[in-house]
């Protein structure tokens, strides 16, 4: 059921739980950033209304153009922002007071739209440091946060980069238009693996990979893509599992839960679809559609730690569902 419904004037694209679980962002193409609040679940009953979340900040113009994407540090003390002016944003952020403080860095390397960004931690030097990509040259850039930086442009996509998931330390992936997922490890300074998921059963065609995410293990992906297919990926024995549709137009976010039991995905069909994978991943998997929007939904996320997840749409709303109480 919907708990909590923001409303902007236009289009949501983006909103990422902080780690601790506790605030949420939320990016719109009305250029305008809100952290609010969480709200207690336990405290809900079946017939809740649907009501306002809490906005704890809210800095308008925060971009010159729309929040596309964002991204915390896994230990929440830093957050960035991307955008069509083509430019990232990095800024501290105080879990205390939950506000944006201090001085932002506005890193300008893009010059295309930035599509998606994540964090890694640098263990060997302590820091953090910012994957970005986007459209323009389509090259990821890799940002130190210490020093506000770019210090790697990782060409190879021959396509705009629309997503980015990192996981165990250096390793990360990338979602092209060119149909590509490239596995990258920073260690050893580049792609270490590209992969073309098969959209289309019996043929070797794919279609443009719009979401990547893969399972805390590191053992599986599931790629995302525009012809509404979901592709899963087995990485250690390099073969394709299945592919599936969940849903009827792009598939645009896939992640999965905390537990990695089930997939939740959000499609151009206003659907988010929630994808059971306790069983035999070669069988058909049970899905079934958990929420709906007016419009297209542009990306789903899981709370940290709770089943519940937040959703933001074309029809200029962000939601946050949960299971209504037993």
């Amino acid at each position: 059921m919907a708990i909590t419904s923001l409303e902007d004037v236009q289009a949501v694209r983006c909103a990422e739980f902080h780690p601790r679980g506790n605030v949420y962002a939320v990016g719109s193409n009305s250029k305008t950033l809100r952290i609010c609040a969480y709200p207690k679940i336990s405290d809900i009953s079946e017939d809740s209304p649907v009501c306002q979340p809490t906005v704890l900040f809210k800095r308008t113009r925060h971009h010159k153009g729309s929040i596309y994407c964002m991204a915390w540090t896994p230990i929440g003390d830093l957050m960035a922002t991307g955008s069509n002016d083509k430019t990232v944003k990095l800024m501290r952020f105080n879990a205390e007071t939950s506000n944006l403080e201090g001085q932002e860095i506005e890193l300008a390397m893009h010059d295309g739209t930035v599509r998606d960004l994540c964090f890694l931690e640098d263990t060997s030097n302590k820091s953090s440091l910012l994957i970005s990509g986007g459209a323009g040259d389509c090259k990821i850039y890799v940002t130190d946060c210490a020093t506000g930086q770019a210090y790697q442009a990782l060409s190879g996509h021959s396509g705009h980069v629309l997503s980015l998931y990192n996981w165990g330390g250096a390793m990360f992936v990338s979602g092209s238009q060119d149909r590509t997922v490239r596995f990258w490890d920073l260690r050893t300074r580049g792609c270490v693996n590209v992969i073309t998921p098969v959209t289309v059963p019996g043929t070797k065609q794919g279609s443009a990979v719009a979401a990547v995410c893969v399972d805390p293990s590191g053992r599986l992906l599931v790629s995302g893509h525009e012809d509404s297919a979901c592709v899963l990926w087995d990485i250690r024995g390099a073969r394709t599992l299945q592919c599936f549709k969940p849903h009827s137009a792009d598939v645009r976010s896939i992640r999965f839960s905390p537990s990695a039991y089930y997939l939740l995905t959000a499609g151009y069909d206003n659907r988010l679809v929630l994808t059971d994978l306790q069983g035999d991943l070669t069988a058909p998997l049970p899905s079934v559609v958990v929420a709906q929007h007016q419009d297209k939904v542009i990306s789903g996320r899981w709370h940290p730690q709770e089943f519940s997840f937040l959703s933001t749409s074309a029809d200029k709303t962000v939601t946050l569902w949960a299971l209504p109480p037993v």
